[in-house]
């Protein structure tokens, strides 16, 4: 779905990478490159480093050692980040369209009015991630699924060339999952690059690369190479399952197979977001 040839030049260098908070060393020396345009996805157990990664390359986490270039921060160009949505405070007055239009405030500046272009991105992207209807509901009145897909809306609407999105489906109703992965697909499409953490080995493998991390680098390169036998059970360990025709698949208790949240969400009524 992702996958496309992967232009020369970077998006992400990175050169003996150490990132961490406090005592914690939640990255180890890792070396890696992401071409201008690729996707990739970051995968690896819970607590390997995916969701620091991601900060570093925003600019929200300083490294600690070693060398990260990101071209797009060093032009200011635009870079989004998009997290895993969470609750909202009902008290908190914010609706859908203006949550989306956030994004465009760090081109524009807080006391410059939209242009034409700020509106059509921003109309863009919630037609994109099918929210549009609910653009004048209150943020807090959506479904789990529902705000998570205006988080991506509002991600997308900044233009950013370089696009971080974290575990941005886990644990979402179907209509959801499938029209952010859509949307990832437009962006890498557009030439855009594109990373996001993951739990969902299918997921990976319709990215350009693969970023396999249990707080260092295990394997980093096409899926076909990073998501194999080896370098998975070096990683996961004894999570990882082998079956008779050659695929391996993640027993992680944390995080059950899409199928089964999405079960679990439905149940929900559509209201709650998988942990």
């Amino acid at each position: 779905m992702f996958a496309r040839r992967s232009p020369e030049g970077a998006a992400v260098l990175a050169d003996g990478l150490v990132l961490g908070y406090g005592r914690h060393v939640a990255l180890e020396e890792a070396t890696f490159a992401v071409p201008v345009g690729a996707s990739v996805a970051l995968i690896g157990p819970n607590g390997s480093g995916k969701s620091t990664v991601l900060r570093a390359l925003a600019g929200v986490l300083s490294p600690r050692a070693g060398r990260l270039e990101v071209p797009a921060l060093a032009r200011r160009a635009a870079v989004a980040l998009v997290l895993q949505t969470t609750d909202v405070d009902r008290s908190l007055p914010i609706t859908v369209r203006e949550a989306v239009t956030l994004a465009r405030y760090a081109r524009l500046g807080p006391w410059r009015p939209q242009r034409r272009e700020d509106r059509a991105a921003v109309d863009g992207a919630l037609e994109r991630l099918d929210v549009a209807d609910l653009a004048s509901r209150q943020l807090h009145e959506l479904s789990g699924g529902q705000r998570q897909r205006v988080l991506v809306a509002q991600g997308l609407a900044q233009g950013a060339e370089l696009v971080l999105l974290d575990e941005p489906v886990t644990g979402l109703d179907a209509v959801s999952r499938d029209l952010i992965l859509q949307a990832v697909t437009a962006e890498r499409a557009a030439g855009r690059t594109v990373v996001l953490s993951t739990h969902d080995f299918a997921d990976a493998r319709r990215c350009d690369l693969v970023l396999l991390l249990a707080n260092r680098v295990v394997a980093f390169g096409p899926p076909g190479e990073v998501l194999t036998d080896g370098p998975l059970t070096e990683a996961y360990g004894s999570q990882v399952l082998r079956f008779e025709d050659g695929s391996v698949v993640l027993d992680d208790p944390h995080h059950a197979h899409p199928s089964q949240e999405h079960q679990a969400h439905d149940e929900a009524g559509g209201a709650a977001r998988g942990a």
